[in-house]
């Protein structure tokens, strides 16, 4: 990647040394005998952030894989990319202390990252975030850049999704959704059954009748007796 900065500056120099300097490049397996990070980060990174508007917008990646040391890479990755951008919409004076912040993370171009996975969100935060952030992740960077490998970082990784949980489901709906072999056992126990409760209400039924029956008094005495002619007279006198 070619990096336009003013020519015979002393941020030029110094990008010019990370670029030829076989001692500060990064080697194919990514890992480096030197450390190529410089002592006035923390000073350059603090006059870009003095430099721009605090609430400048800018994106962040919300779910990198938390790799250890991996992780810090590949932030500053991202960031490198960020300083890229704004370098060439910004003015004279800012693209200066754009590249010195840039001078400070672009070793990390010296190892063949693989291009962003496209399970990568971002998230949208403010420039002083960024830059914060990048000062971390040189800050624990620094000791180690010289005795890890990491060759094993090439490809940025996601954090995986979190499993989808079904809602609950109420006991109408788990009985609505059955397998079919389950209703056709139920069906089938029905049918057998059915016969059988038929009969004990036929033997119901026949029982109450029966007894209902013998409660019921003949119709012959209902009919009142007919009254004789003694009884007769005697009723009229």
């Amino acid at each position: 990647m070619i990096v336009l900065v003013p020519a015979w500056s002393p941020t030029s120099s110094l990008l010019l040394l990370l670029l030829l300097s076989p001692s500060l490049r990064g080697s194919p397996d990514c890992s480096f005998t030197h450390s190529p990070i410089s002592s006035t980060f923390t000073s350059n990174i603090r006059k870009l952030s003095n430099y721009l508007l605090q609430d400048y917008p800018v994106t962040m990646a919300s779910n990198l894989q938390d790799e250890d040391f991996c992780s810090a890479l590949w932030r500053l990755v991202l960031a490198q990319r960020w300083m890229e951008q704004l370098k060439t919409v910004a003015g004279l004076d800012l693209q200066n202390l754009l590249e010195k912040v840039n001078t400070e993370i672009y070793f990390v171009t010296s190892c063949s990252f693989q291009p962003l996975p496209s399970c990568l969100r971002f998230v949208q935060t403010n420039i002083s975030h960024l830059l914060q952030d990048t000062s971390e992740q040189l800050l624990a960077l620094e000791p180690w850049i010289t005795r890890r490998n990491f060759s094993r970082c090439l490809e940025l990784q996601c954090q995986p999704d979190p499993p989808t949980l079904l809602p609950p489901r109420s006991p109408g709906a788990l009985e609505g959704t059955e397998p079919p072999a389950s209703q056709s056992y139920l069906l089938l126990l029905l049918l057998l059954l059915l016969p059988t409760a038929l009969m004990v209400l036929a033997a119901i039924w026949c029982l109450c009748w029966l007894r209902t029956r013998r409660r019921l008094p003949h119709p012959r005495e209902l009919v009142p007796p007919t009254p004789s002619p003694q009884d007769v007279l005697l009723v009229e006198c």
